[in-house]
């Protein structure tokens, strides 16, 4: 009875042990350099989709999901790539740092995905960036606006990494280059997420810029990540007598920020960046009324008359009922990226789509045209959005 006992012991372990080899890395830190990566295999390429699906960023996740989608579709239809079909491996990190790490070291070294696309937001992207550079795989994300998520502090490029999107210290320049020239302003408040790398950096480069131009920031007022009230901080900034609030957050708050600011009587101008763009949240919270001296820097606008745009536009809608935001067309494009660079790369070696990547020139999505930069990071333009009376978007001004 006892022999039995050690012998079923023993064949647990060696199954055990058996399981952990398998999903070891065969091949030291970079589990899929040098193209063995089982994801182009067979008659399918594997994909790997690590998104905020749930959480408090899910908005954004499902609406690039949904936008990518779309492309697959189209991409599939019309052959795949290589001659052979696109599959996702699809997680959800649900906007957690730690989670987006594991999800990355999963997709690359056990599901072996020749290509990862994601995450959807800076910090969620900024965590994975050493499991790319690690294993050697492609990460492209299609809406992380951080600066450092494709070059370090020492100005050194992280390879395997990109982005299709501009970046943050690109937005909040915008921005203050529109508030100075276009909208005249003298005096700015700003009312930044303290617990926020893209609301701090883009808060950093308004001000560097605005200042540059002789404008002045009369009042600078933070907040913490869950804030709802900001009667506080707006009263201060009414009476400084800002002529226009630079807001570099995300629609929630920025969304409480124009209902309270009109409830407070303030009648300047409110400026932010990409991270305001989820129209029904804005109309929903904030009133047509309160945002129609609103403008926000952002990628894309849907009324875009090409071709290309508006039969995206047709399929979104039809498939979402909605207009489809910024974040759903950089997925479509996103999406078109990856497919272009292993059709160029000729090859589903990971390290071979990775020069084809940098190598992009001419690449034209929904949200433009663009050329990888030698950062990583695309050449190519951007809109600025503002609010009709009747709770659309309209196209303000295009900026290069």
């Amino acid at each position: 009875m006892n022999m039995r006992k050690v012998l079923a012991a023993l064949l647990v372990m060696t199954f055990v042990f058996g399981l952990l080899a398998g999903c070891g890395n065969s091949s030291g830190a970079g589990g899929n350099a040098g193209g063995t990566a089982g994801g182009g295999e067979g008659d399918t390429i594997l994909l790997g989709v690590n998104f905020e699906l749930s959480g408090g960023l899910a908005a954004y996740g499902q609406s690039k999901i949904n936008g990518l989608k779309i492309a697959l579709d189209e991409i599939n239809a019309a052959g795949g790539v290589l001659g052979k079909q696109i599959v996702l491996k699809e997680y959800d990190n649900k906007g957690d740092n730690a989670e987006a790490v594991n999800i990355s070291t999963r997709l690359m070294g056990e599901d072996k995905v020749i290509a990862m696309m994601g995450p959807v937001t800076s910090g969620r992207v900024m965590a994975s960036v050493d499991v790319a550079k690690q294993f050697q795989v492609p990460m492209v994300t299609g809406t992380g606006t951080s600066a450092g998520i494709t070059v370090n502090e020492d100005g050194s490029v992280n390879d395997f990494v990109y982005r299709i999107c501009f970046i943050d210290p690109y937005q909040g320049t915008l921005a203050a280059n529109y508030a100075a020239d276009t909208l005249a302003v003298k005096t700015a408040a700003m009312l930044v997420n303290q617990s926020d790398d893209y609301s701090i950096y883009m808060a950093e480069a308004f001000k560097k810029t605005f200042e540059e131009k002789g404008g002045q920031i009369v009042e600078s007022s933070t907040f913490m990540e869950g804030d709802l009230d900001f009667k506080a901080a707006l009263t201060k900034i009414k009476s400084s007598g800002a002529e226009l609030i630079f807001c570099p957050n995300y629609y929630e708050p920025d969304a409480l920020i124009a209902k309270q600011a009109q409830e407070l009587g303030y009648d300047g101008y409110l400026l932010g960046g990409d991270g305001w763009d989820n129209l029904d949240h804005l109309i929903k919270t904030a009133g047509a009324d309160a945002l129609q001296k609103a403008f926000f820097i952002n990628h894309y606008f849907p009324g875009d008359t090409t071709e290309k745009n508006q039969n995206f536009v047709k399929k979104y809608t039809e498939l979402h009922t909605d207009t489809p935001p910024s974040f759903a067309a950089l997925g479509y494009d996103l999406m078109y990226f990856v497919a272009d660079a292993i059709e160029r790369a000729g090859t589903t070696d990971p390290v071979e789509i990775n020069k084809a990547m940098a190598a992009t020139t001419n690449f034209e999505g929904v949200t433009g045209s663009f050329a990888m930069g030698e950062n990583h990071d695309p050449i190519k333009s951007a809109m600025v959005i503002g609010y009709t009376a009747d709770g659309q978007y309209k196209l303000v001004d295009k900026v290069q």
